[in-house]
């Protein structure tokens, strides 16, 4: 006979038990996307098996590499041509026989344009509310979000049997690829092609520095910097720092800059450890995406910017002085 306390801690292990988590792997067939180690982390916060589907053309490598992640009770690995390109219209049925299959309760991705792509589908498939861009997990049912361009926090309680949930990797630390043996398993069978969309092709820049949303330094330009050419400034100072380099949407906007640079609400989520703004005023939808960096250094010449309110260091003077003056004392 269980005493009250004791049938609780019964009940709340035997709830536990029955949470079960698929996350979506975000890869390029051979590597994992960093940003998938953080949404597994999240996934580990839940409680529960945590299972993990790998889709794409030739994904052994990827596979491997996440079935050596601890906790992980098995990897689910789908290889098809018509998962070339990755595309939504592709991937969404082969997560819903998946759910069909195993029953999971939740289902994860990271917050990337690949899991924003997917997730929303898969949950209107579902008849389920998506839960987006979360930042810290309560239980099984509450999580964290950022609103109002990260000027509020909200703790929400999901209803819905199915949670969808898409991970801001930045909130969570990546999970180790070692102390694990998962399965590998196959992922159910079917027939995925789709003539709704149809992949072509895909041109990738290449960089000798770090990728944006996962460098450890990051120096960002903003409309401060007159034009493209100026950025110039930037590259040599972050070759130095062995930094990404980012930029505000008015650089974006401007055309200084590819808008796969753009840092802020509508771009890319970045805390790294160090942050330096050039020429950025701080308008709140940059500083919904880059507030959570360790130290923030930011280098502008009007005393009135909001950028100087959230900089651990700020530096009022003429970037096209100080920024060189800088790159030739480090």
């Amino acid at each position: 006979m269980f005493t009250q306390p004791s049938r609780h801690l019964f009940l709340s292990n035997q709830i536990r038990r029955l949470q079960s988590t698929l996350v979506i792997a975000e890869h390029n067939n051979e590597a994992l996307s960093a940003v998938t180690q953080n949404t597994l982390s999240a996934a580990k916060k839940i409680g529960g098996d945590v299972s993990v589907l790998v889709a794409g053309t030739k994904c052994g490598p990827a596979a491997e590499k996440i079935a050596k992640a601890g906790g992980i009770s098995k990897v689910l690995v789908a290889e098809s041509d018509a998962f070339k390109g990755f595309t939504a219209e592709s991937l969404t049925p082969l997560i819903i026989a998946t759910q069909k299959q195993f029953k999971f309760t939740h289902i994860l991705a990271p917050a990337t344009a690949f899991g924003k792509a997917v997730l929303p589908r898969v949950a209107a498939k579902l008849d389920v509310s998506p839960i987006t861009d979360i930042i810290g997990v309560k239980d099984a049912n509450t999580f964290v979000r950022t609103i109002y361009a990260g000027n509020a926090i909200l703790t929400l309680e999901a209803k819905d049997p199915i949670k969808v949930i898409t991970v801001r990797g930045t909130a969570f630390p990546p999970e180790p690829l070692e102390g694990g043996s998962a399965a590998v398993e196959k992922a159910p069978d079917g027939d995925y092609k789709t003539d709704l969309t149809e992949f072509v092709s895909q041109e990738l820049t290449k960089s000798d520095r770090p990728e944006l949303t996962s460098a450890k330094n990051i120096v960002s330009g903003g409309r401060g910097l007159k034009s493209g050419d100026n950025f110039k400034l930037l590259y040599d100072l972050a070759d130095k720092l062995n930094a990404a380099v980012g930029a505000s949407r008015a650089a974006v906007d401007a055309g200084f800059v590819p808008n796969d640079l753009q840092i802020g609400q509508t771009g890319k989520i970045v805390a790294p450890d160090l942050y330096i703004a050039v020429g950025i005023s701080g308008a709140i939808q940059h500083l919904a995406g880059m507030k959570d960096s360790k130290t923030i250094v930011a280098i502008n010449k009007d005393p009135e910017a909001p950028i100087f309110q959230v900089s651990d260091y700020g530096l009022v003077a003429d970037l096209f002085k100080a920024v060189p003056e800088l790159t030739s004392k480090l």
